[in-house]
């Protein structure tokens, strides 16, 4: 016999995945959005991807992704071939994915990075750090880093 909750109605089933699937995704993000809109009164989720392509073979090489969500944009992943690094194509690369927030009304940007990453890049463009955790492997931590559009 299933489970009762305290008003008699049928416990909730909670499960653990390391997959998403789409139905999944749909119900999450269509019922925060939903939520969203009726505490803000307004729903401007939108994704962002600023690509980098190889202008030979016309594959995409590098790039970053994010999205744009009440008025602050997100970057949740950037990457560039080593190959390519160090040569100003990542500042160009940040500029863009800022200039399309700011495009999109955001008025501020938030991102992380791991201390072995590139915490450095941001703070010479302008992010300051309001946070780190430490993280794995040992000695390493995440460091959370915002900038003011």
């Amino acid at each position: 016999m299933p489970a009762r909750n305290v008003l008699g109605m049928t416990a909730p089933i909670i499960s653990v995945t390391d997959t998403v699937d789409e139905r999944t995704a749909e119900v999450v993000t269509t019922g925060l959005d939903e939520f969203n809109k009726a505490a803000a009164g307004y729903n401007d989720r939108q994704p962002l991807c600023v690509t980098v392509t190889d202008a030979a073979s016309g594959e995409v090489v590098g790039g970053a992704i994010g999205r744009s969500s009440l008025g602050l944009l997100f970057l949740d992943y950037i990457y560039l071939p080593a190959r390519l690094r160090g040569g100003g194509l990542g500042s160009r690369l940040l500029a863009a994915f800022e200039a399309e927030g700011r495009r999109r009304g955001c008025r501020a940007a938030v991102l992380y990075t791991i201390s072995f990453q590139a915490p450095g890049f941001y703070q010479k463009r302008g992010w300051t750090v309001f946070g780190e955790v430490p993280s794995d492997p040992p000695g390493t931590s995440r460091i959370f880093l915002r900038k003011l559009l």
